[in-house]
């Protein structure tokens, strides 16, 4: 037994020279000891990162799934999904996990971007971080639109025509945009097929990629401290390794993150609505997912003129220069002036609570 026993140590030191002789484990492993994760009453937050990954890698496992048995032809579409939920094993859930999935993983994007917003995680020199943080939102929400339509079914196709008609309005690239993607002036087999190859091909690539870089900056710069930590003596300030106590912890979070997932996909299926008929009149009280109600809520309250500019570009104007803020407010609010940081969380505070009520009034309208 004792032979034995040395001989299956001996067996293993073997394999782990192997792989460190290969690849720089050692090396990887003293990075993440490196990092630290500062302890204080907000990080809590901390945690919206991870989930989000976490979320990632359910839709990137999912979305293969689904694309064994979805067929992304204008006559086919919506019967391959009515198919994979009703006769394929387990097609439902599958289908379920990838659209809850899809929502849960936008909502810990938007508390994510507003967490690290509040807490100056733009400032130098973590601007880059800022910026990669915002497009990878701008991806996921990317993913969303081209991803609604994929089913073929009425709700979808009528949400995802409005808001083509809404892009269009856009000064400058609008309609070129809009007429790039639907193949034409209006939704047919061409937009199916577009969307398909945006979502599936395109959408990933941009997205790993972001990602990949967000993450190494993220490691370049270390985990950003909130004002009120960083004004502590260091006597007062504590905190705990990346790997392995944070990151144990944020295994934990993300079991109980797909504990909700699991539980919304089985006791609210995603459902399914009837064929989309390009010729017949979009259906009663329209509106598109969540994550874009709070824009097209804020649309329906301007009128057609506003002076000599249309209704519809004045809001889509507005909207744009919000955007604006959200890029530079890296050079507005640099920490060299408290007046400026103060402006800066108002105006966050106000979007926050713009969004939040526009999407609850739109919800409930």
């Amino acid at each position: 037994m004792v032979s034995n026993h040395s001989h299956r140590q001996v067996q293993e030191q073997g394999i782990i020279q192997y792989i460190e002789e290969r690849l720089p484990v050692d090396g990887l492993r003293e990075l993440a000891e490196k990092k630290k994760v500062p302890l204080h009453k907000h990080s809590i937050w901390y945690y919206l990162g991870g989930i989000a990954a976490m979320l990632l890698g359910v839709q990137f496992l999912t979305g293969i799934l689904l694309m064994v048995y979805y067929v992304p032809e204008i006559n086919s579409a919506h019967a391959s999904i009515l198919k994979l939920n009703s006769q394929i094993n387990f097609g439902w859930f599958v289908r379920s996990l990838h659209s809850w999935g899809a929502n849960l993983l936008i909502l810990a994007l938007f508390v994510h971007m507003f967490s690290a917003y509040f807490m100056k995680a733009y400032r130098k020199p973590r601007e880059l971080t800022w910026w990669s943080g915002l497009l990878l939102m701008v991806i996921c929400l990317a993913f969303g639109f081209t991803g609604y339509l994929l089913p073929w079914d009425e709700v979808s196709f009528f949400a995802t025509k409005i808001g083509l008609d809404i892009a269009e309005k856009m000064p400058v690239l609008g309609h070129m945009v809009s007429y790039m993607l639907r193949g034409g002036d209006s939704i047919t087999q061409a937009t199916i097929s577009r969307f398909f190859v945006i979502h599936v091909a395109i959408l990933p690539v941009l997205l790993v990629g972001l990602l990949g870089g967000h993450l190494f900056l993220v490691q370049v710069h270390g985990i950003s401290e909130p004002e009120s930590f960083k004004k502590l003596p260091p006597e007062k300030k504590s905190y705990e390794k990346f790997f392995p106590t944070f990151f144990f912890k944020d295994i934990l979070v993300w079991v109980l993150a797909i504990n909700v997932l699991f539980g919304l996909t089985t006791l609210c299926p995603w459902g399914l609505g009837p064929e989309a008929d390009p010729f017949a009149a979009a259906p009663i009280g329209i509106k598109p997912e969540w994550y874009f109600l709070a824009p097209f809520q804020f649309l329906k309250l301007i009128p057609p003129m506003v002076g000599p500019i249309e209704g519809e570009l004045f809001g889509i104007l507005l909207m744009s220069v919000v955007g604006v803020v959200f890029v530079a407010v890296p050079f507005f609010d640099n920490g060299t002036s408290k007046s400026y940081a103060k402006t800066a969380t108002i105006f966050g505070w106000l979007i926050l609570a713009g969004l939040i009520g526009f999407s609850i009034w739109g919800a409930l309208s």
